[in-house]
């Protein structure tokens, strides 16, 4: 046996690794890169046995032998770019723009006169492909932006997507490069799909100097990572790929893959996976590097076969296979991509596409038929909720075909309103839940889309193991007990650990020393608030694997309540008492970014005097997207329809390490952070909160804690903290035997404690919750530092859901007796802590402990 040329594998290892591909073993990276190499009959077994995978997949799709492509139009919406990629031609500057005749951007009759010419030739997608941020990095960019009243690139890019929908009906796909997770909520509502190349891993290629990625911010291989969990998490049909042969090794290569299938097996969210050739061009700095060979390619495309899976979609674009069709088809691909009758490949220029009738005709050689499909692939459209916006449902079924799901090639594209659903605010399903929550409870213990809304299960599981993992702690209790009661401001991290790791006498000191300082801090009253939540819709499928409340429209206990029967609950918790309604709801695909206003609106002309504390930064985010609006200037429009404070709810731990194990689609913890600072600048003032007990550590709850004593010392915003024990029955993260059953009592104890520690001077209110911990729990929390019991809330469906048994009202005499528990006096407050105006506390000691008949509600 003879060993293999420097820098080949063995022979031995080739053979090994193509009988593990032969036999469908999954291979590992190890393989893979070994197989990245096959060359000759080594490829052709390869390329085989990845055919015959293809296959299956296609079987299983239900389109046997059919290869597909996207009739299309290439938008180049500008050629600025804050990147500096060394390989890239589509790439310019201003001045040469300018010498061209041409603007920073194309103009949007530019935008929509392609898209009519493409529309006319049956083109049915259009394809956005632009540099990453030039107003970055472009001044002139930035002035063109201004001169035309856009906020960024993506603003534009956004209203561009419109105007084509609206004037052509053609859909568009997004290559706008790297985007937040806020902004793939900016552009979901207006592209089926949306895309960006991963290219590599490589970080060296980035990270060293002379590397083709150095000095592009936007190559890091995690940042780009990032963007495609993000898309995963925010349910975006996703198109991404690999650039081969650009300096990468082949272990590289391989680490690129996998990558790609980590991502897909836990989000399910990558429509196609593109293997892409660098072919060297004139005027770069790359000019004199060999392209990638076509075999190289071959077997990229076999590896990522294997590696991906049968159902994954894997494309190689067609006019860089030098009319190579059998090579590659036999590779496993089962699409071409996008070719176009119109437009030239603008990344690739010199490289013209194959007529469609030849594209047909070499792949029917090779023993597969040609079908056009639409941008977003058929297994997306099938899936429908939540991956298509309902704004674009229209467009998209009138290209599709309803059986098939790939597209009409007999329709020709025709422009269609992009509007918000008809349907808007019309009372639907269970929306009696409220009551019946407490007398017949909830159909099931799960959704009916559990084993699919909230991602793949094992793979969270194997996600959410180092998390748990509980810390050592070694530093001195009894030195971080002395210096809480001396002088909590100046606690060492380490030292806070310790005691929020304290148990027994040590537990006891902590809270004795909590309970002291909120005597020394707000007195001895017991604060509690007479409210009346409003849930107004719990369809939702942002995918938190905690929330029970959640529910598909379908789903037997799923609601929607009118805009006239949010506003009569306000109303008669008016006449019962009450200065306060907290309002909010799940993220219903069909209700309007406006929404919102609406509610505030509603409940502002029927009750002029009602405190409107409502919508939770996620639904902030919600509405700002919808609408195309910036946070600022939609907490602005809240504000003015009615909005007087929010909830700090959606925080539950403001750390993604375990944010993204609690929630598949919840904004990150910086975006939270973003929207609670804008609306504290705008006056709007709000609560904090922190859920904790699931798959979270104390050394969690104290980068919560920090992160909020912080913003306060900021902004002054934030009125108490509330504290927000998981209730694990019926939480779906629970259910599927990820996370532990709640926080323990000593966690209760020591989370409160520490949050009037961690907090002081700052946060000078503490909440419990009753309707997670019930009297005695309550009252317990009470003698560890808390001051407040929230509010007699009148209905609570969210924690009821979730498995709560204390119930969704709690009249003020019983509030009182909670406190009376503690030893302690209880007075009522407003919202931001003030005094109960008379006239209020009369009309509440009156209806006390008669909601029940006051409000029965026979919606």
């Amino acid at each position: 046996m003879t060993d293999a040329q420097p820098g080949r594998p063995t022979e031995n290892a080739m053979r090994r690794a193509l009988k593990r591909a032969r036999d469908g073993v999954a291979l590992d990276t190890a393989e893979a890169a070994v197989l990245l190499q096959a060359r000759g009959e080594q490829l052709r077994d390869l390329s085989a046995s990845a055919a015959r995978v293809r296959d299956a997949g296609l079987e299983a799709a239900g389109r046997p032998g059919v290869i597909t492509y996207s009739k299309k139009v290439f938008i180049p919406l500008t050629r600025l770019c804050r990147d500096r990629c060394h390989y890239c031609t589509f790439v310019t500057v201003p001045g040469k723009l300018r010498r061209e005749g041409h603007g920073m951007y194309l103009s949007p009759d530019e935008v929509v006169e392609v898209a009519r010419q493409g529309a006319a030739l049956g083109c049915k997608e259009a394809l956005f492909t632009l540099g990453d941020r030039p107003e970055d990095r472009w001044p002139e960019a930035r002035e063109w932006l201004d001169a035309h009243g856009y906020d960024d690139t993506l603003a534009y890019v956004r209203a561009m997507a419109i105007r084509v929908l609206e004037e052509t009906g053609l859909l568009p796909h997004l290559n706008p490069g790297v985007m937040s997770w806020t902004d793939l909520q900016r552009l979901k509502p207006v592209a089926p799909s949306l895309g960006m190349m991963l290219e590599t891993t490589a970080t060296r290629l980035w990270s060293e100097p002379g590397g083709p990625h150095h000095g592009s911010p936007d190559k890091e291989p995690a940042v780009r990572l990032r963007v495609l969990e993000d898309a995963g998490r925010s349910n975006v049909p996703f198109t991404t790929g690999v650039l081969i042969g650009i300096g990468e090794s082949y272990e590289e290569r391989a680490d690129a893959l996998f990558q790609l299938r980590r991502i897909q097996r836990q989000y399910q969210s990558i429509q196609e996976v593109i293997v892409q050739n660098f072919r060297a061009k004139p005027d770069t700095a790359m000019r004199a590097m060999p392209d990638a060979e076509l075999e190289e390619l071959a077997a990229c495309i076999a590896v990522a076969r294997h590696v991906l899976g049968p159902a994954a979609r894997i494309q190689a674009p067609p006019n860089l296979v030098d009319s190579e069709y059998a090579l590659i088809v036999g590779a496993g691909i089962d699409d071409w991509g996008g070719v176009s009758p119109l437009t030239p490949d603008h990344v690739n220029p010199e490289r013209p596409w194959p007529h469609i009738d030849q594209l047909a005709e070499r792949t029917r050689e090779s023993g597969f038929e040609l079908r056009e499909r639409l941008t977003v692939y058929p297994e997306f459209i099938a899936r429908g909720e939540p991956w298509l916006d309902p704004r674009l449902l229209p467009h998209v079924r009138a290209l599709a075909d309803p059986e098939t799901g790939l597209a009409r090639e007999d329709a020709l594209p025709k422009g269609l309103p992009w509007q918000e659903p008809d349907e808007g605010f019309t009372a639907s399903g269970r929306t009696d839940l409220h009551r019946t929550i407490d007398t017949e409870g909830r159909t099931g213990d799960r959704r009916a889309d559990f084993d699919a809304v909230y991602g793949d299960w094992e793979a969270l599981r194997e996600q959410a193991a180092p998390g748990m993992v509980p810390q050592r702690i070694d530093s001195d209790v009894r030195e971080a007990l002395a210096q809480a009661a001396d002088d909590p401001t100046r606690l060492s991290d380490d030292q806070a650990l310790a005691l929020l790791h304290a148990d027994g006498p040590a537990l006891d000191a902590l809270c004795s020393i909590a309970d002291d300082l909120r005597r020394a801090t707000v007195g001895d009253d017991v604060t509690y608030i007479v409210t009346r939540n409003i849930n107004f819709t719990n369809v939702c499928y942002t995918g938190c694997r905690f929330c029970a409340f959640a529910q598909r429209r379908t789903d037997a206990d799923a609601y929607t309540l009118s805009l006239d029967q949010v506003a009569d609950r306000a109303a008669q918790a008016w006449e019962v008492g009450a200065t306060e309604v907290c309002m909010q709801g799940g993220i219903h695909p069909d209700l309007p970014g406006t929404a919102y206003f609406d509610i505030a609106r509603a409940v502002r002309e029927r009750v002029p005097g009602m405190h409107v504390h409502a919508f939770s930064p996620m639904e902030v985010v919600n509405g700002a997207s919808r609408t195309g609006l910036s946070i600022r200037d939609w907490l602005t429009a809240a504000k003015e329809a009615g909005l007087d404070s929010i909830p700090g709810t959606a925080a539950e731990i403001l750390d993604d390490e375990v944010r993204w194990v609690l929630t598949k689609g919840k904004l990150p913890a910086a975006d939270w952070i973003e929207v609670v600072k804008t609306a504290h600048e705008l006056g709007l003032r709000s609560s904090s909160t922190m859920m904790y007990g699931h798959v979270d550590q104390p050394r969690h709850w104290l980068g919560h804690l920090r992160t909020l004593a912080a913003i306060q010392q900021e902004t002054g915003g934030f009125t108490e903290f509330v504290t927000l024990p998981f209730i694990h029955t019926n939480a779906p993260v629970y259910l599927a035997g990820i996370a532990r059953p709640g926080p323990t009592t000593r966690d209760n104890r020591a989370v409160t404690a520490m949050a009037r520690v961690l907090l002081h001077p700052h946060i000078t209110n503490i909440q419990t919750s009753w309707v997670k911990l019930g009297a005695e729990g309550a009252a317990e929390m009470l003698r560890s530092g808390a001051n407040d019991l929230g509010g007699t809330l009148m209905e609570e469906t969210i924690s009821r859901m979730a498995g709560s048994r204390y119930g969704s009202y709690r009249s003020i005499e019983g509030l009182r007796a909670i406190a009376t528990l503690a030893g302690r006096p209880a007075r009522p407050r407003t919202t931001l802590y003030g005094e109960v105006p008379a006239e209020r506390v009369a009309a509440a000691e009156a209806s006390d402990g008669h909601l029940p008949e006051l409000l029965p509600l026979a919606d």
